[in-house]
């Protein structure tokens, strides 16, 4: 049989075409399972933004003599409850970059159990945590945030070994969709579980959810197609030749080049962006529901659900869309991320903007609901535009890059802290005008910058090999049809 590298990646097709019945490929095994791992990293994420709802509210209590008074379980104010809100991302930011780099060293099916179970058994214990001391509460999020820290960018190191090129978007688009159903079954499930069983509950509930998760995750899914047993030898060696590369794991990273890389700083500038807007809302939308627009909590928490339930459809959407593009031929990859990144980022730009005019309770919620929804778009251009420039090291760019964009998750939450003191509707303008500025600056950096072709560092030994293959059979032929050519006119 001919050696893996000296195969067209263009001539290479499986015995079992994909189809609908996914369950028959080993990595929409790895898909699905992943979705839920993600499932777990937003549910376990979100709960508390509802939750706090539940443990500083106002509740009337009728004393003995008669007399009606008010208590709360936690009487934190808008300051502290804004760092309780982004004390996770303290500890999430510190991750980052240690998970892609270990994702990528040992395998990221390893490493991004470990992030969300341990992240999931923690959040067992919150609800001990809260009722001992505000100072512990914040100490267990930011450790909750530390191992949840490396789920993202070791998933890249799964998908740069189990993932084809033209599949990418789909695979990591569905693996993403996660995130926004566990935010969508979240939030409303927390208002729930909050009002009938108490607070308590939404913690308990998600932590033993997060803890099935992992046993299932580490029991099915390995680090490559080559270590799983029951991935076919047909599936194996279709994954391995599309990708170019056995995955192997004495990877050197090219340091100088993916810093002055600017397609890398375009992936940047969008995360950053796209999560700007993201966690403002994620963290704060059951707040502005309830305080601006005076809807009660069990609302809250179903209304604040529906911009996620859009988003999680519409990544199923723009990822196969993604994909079918580039596989017809009618958009190169580098026109995909570009088309897709950079209209949804314009789209948000004007309903965030709406958003701040409207104030209304329907039509906010229905601009809320499109700015977050399009963002699937942007999802399908920066978040797997680091396996196109460079597949062996996406994992250690996913890394970096979301060590920037978990800045907002910080920062976002405690500036709306100090923005929205009275809770009036000028307040909140500011806010989404904030947003709305920095969608636009990610898009017009993204545009200018962004690539999807494999770059020039970014090359294994097997991938310049076959190029200089490649070069050399264009060349001969060339020069075979100039002979002809030239003996035709003799």
């Amino acid at each position: 049989m001919e050696p893996a590298h000296h195969v067209n990646p263009e001539d290479i097709v499986e015995a079992e075409p994909l189809s609908w019945k996914f369950w028959k490929k080993r990595r929409y095994i790895v898909v699905l399972l992943a979705f839920f791992g993600f499932f777990n990293v937003y549910s376990l994420r979100v709960n508390l933004s509802v939750a706090i709802v539940a443990m500083t509210e106002n509740r009337t209590v009728i004393n003995e003599q008669g007399e009606e008074t008010w208590e709360q379980d936690f009487p934190w104010d808008s300051k502290q409850k804004g760092l309780i809100l982004s004390s996770f991302f303290y500890g999430y930011i510190l991750t980052q970059f240690i998970g892609g780099f270990i994702g990528a060293k040992i395998g990221g099916n390893v490493v991004f159990g470990i992030g969300i179970g341990t992240t999931a058994i923690l959040t067992l214990f919150t609800p001990l945590a809260a009722k001992h001391s505000l100072q512990l509460l914040l100490a267990v999020r930011i450790i909750e945030g530390i191992f949840e820290g490396v789920t993202f960018p070791c998933i890249h190191a799964v998908w740069a070994r189990w993932s084809p090129p033209l599949e990418r978007s789909r695979m990591a688009s569905i693996a993403f969709a996660g995130n926004y159903a566990g935010t969508v079954i979240a939030m409303p499930s927390s208002g729930l579980l909050a009002t009938t069983y108490g607070w308590e509950s939404v913690f308990y509930v998600f932590g033993t959810i997060g803890c099935i998760w992992f046993i299932l995750w580490m029991a099915i899914v390995r680090a490559e197609p080559r270590k799983d047993r029951h991935c076919s030898a047909d599936e194996r060696d279709y994954i391995e030749n599309k990708i170019g590369s056995k995955g192997h794991n004495n990877i050197t990273h090219p340091w100088k080049a993916i810093f002055t890389s600017p397609p890398f700083y375009a992936i940047i500038a969008s995360h950053f962006s796209e999560n700007w807007g993201f966690y403002t809302l994620l963290t704060q939308l059951p707040s502005f529901l309830r305080d601006t627009l005076d809807f009660n909590l069990d609302k809250t928490g179903f209304l604040s659900a529906v911009p996620y339930l859009a988003m999680g459809i519409l990544l199923g959407v723009s990822g196969y869309l993604a994909d079918w593009l580039q596989v017809k031929g009618y958009l190169t990859t580098t026109q995909v991320r570009r088309y897709f990144n950079c209209g949804a980022f314009l789209a948000q730009t004007v309903f965030m903007i709406l958003t701040a005019y409207l104030l209304d309770p329907t039509w906010s919620v229905v601009c809320i609901t499109i700015a977050v929804g399009l963002g699937a778009f942007a999802w399908s251009g920066f978040a797997v535009n680091h396996l196109d420039i460079a597949p062996q090291h996406a994992s250690v760019l996913m890394g970096i890059g979301n060590t920037f964009a978990t800045i907002p998750g910080i920062v976002s939450p405690m500036l709306t802290g100090h923005l929205v003191v009275n809770q009036t509707s000028e307040e909140w303008k500011t806010v989404f005008f904030i947003s709305a500025g920095i969608y636009l600056i990610g898009c017009v950096v993204y545009w200018f910058w962004a690539s999807g072709e494999l770059q020039e560092w970014a090359k294994t030994p097997e991938q310049k090999a076959l190029e200089l293959n490649h070069k050399k059979a264009h060349t001969y032929a060339n020069e075979t049809i100039t002979i002809k050519d030239e003996t035709t006119t003799n």
